[in-house]
């Protein structure tokens, strides 16, 4: 059996070995790495003005830049199909949305806009009756206000651990076994093509997956 190439096989052979070379690396050090570094560098000032070792509010700045950036890119330049690929975007999105939920701490707000504003009293002080010269807090919210503020308080931690979690599984994507056993499923019905199903089963999460 004769096997054969096409020559566009062999100048992507040519190609891939061309850039693997040492005199490759070292133009395209010069010729490309360097100007991406400083875009990269202007494009994540935020987070690196904001980046501390002991603090992890500027770590997920870096995740919410990088996947501001690729989702806008892939968008309008993305090579994938639109089905697929919009779902992709819109999955970064929901990931950049928690982000800036978690690191503004807009779980507040968000919760207010549930249940209510939270009652909020302007300060008052008295004098501490065994300590003279102290003064203590006057706390005039009423029973029914401190019920209330309760809730919205409690719902905000509530939609601040939901969106935590969304976040971790939109990152980790969809567990392909399940997939699988749909596929399966299908072929025993006689279907024979699996694009629809694919389409319709997934959703565009999964980090790994995103890429174009």
């Amino acid at each position: 059996m004769d096997i054969n190439f096409a020559d566009s096989f062999t100048k992507s052979l040519k190609r891939l070995i061309w850039h693997e070379s040492r005199v490759y690396k070292f133009w395209a050090f010069f010729r490309y790495d360097i100007s991406r570094f400083i875009k990269n560098v202007w494009r994540f000032r935020k987070a690196l003005a904001n980046h501390y070792w002991w603090d992890h509010h500027g770590t997920l700045m870096f995740l919410e830049t990088g996947l501001t950036h690729m989702s806008d890119n892939l968008e309008v330049k993305g090579m994938e199909v639109d089905g697929p690929r919009m779902k992709k975007v819109v999955a970064m999105r929901r990931a950049v949305e928690i982000i800036k939920n978690y690191n503004q701490s807009n779980y507040i707000d968000m919760a207010e806009a549930e249940l209510g504003p939270i009652y909020h009293h302007e300060w008052e002080f008295e004098p501490v009756p065994d300590k003279p010269g102290y003064s203590q807090l006057i706390d005039n919210e009423t029973p029914e206000e401190k019920r209330h503020n309760r809730k919205v308080y409690n719902r905000a931690r509530e939609i601040e651990e939901q969106e935590w979690k969304e976040l971790f599984t939109i990152l980790h994507g969809q567990n392909h076994k399940e997939y699988s056993k749909l596929f399966k499923k299908a072929r025993k019905e006689g279907m024979r093509d699996d694009k629809d199903l694919w389409n319709e089963w997934f959703d565009g999460s999964g980090l790994k997956g995103w890429w174009d």
